[in-house]
């Protein structure tokens, strides 16, 4: 899995993402999160998704950290309760 960082500035951020389960996941919580704009596009199927972030009050980055931390400690919860079974 690849991720590239094509534009960056304090509150948007630009990726490649040849992964689109991870973008639409991403995605997902980003916009649990109630930022101002989360997105992916794919301009052919044989092409990778560019994800675009635009965040107000705090950093573009911030929250990309933010839902990464989320969805991790979710992932950690399934892995448990899948564990128990």
């Amino acid at each position: 899995m690849e991720i590239e960082i094509l534009k960056e500035d304090k509150n948007e951020l630009e990726l490649k993402i040849d992964n689109l389960t991870l973008a639409e996941v991403l995605r997902v919580y980003l916009n649990k999160q109630g930022i101002e704009f989360a997105a992916w596009r794919r301009e052919h199927p044989s092409k990778p998704a560019v994800f675009r972030i635009k965040a107000s009050g705090k950093t573009a980055k911030k929250a990309v950290s933010e839902a990464v931390a989320e969805i991790n400690a979710d992932c950690k919860k399934l892995l448990s309760v899948m564990k128990k079974k």
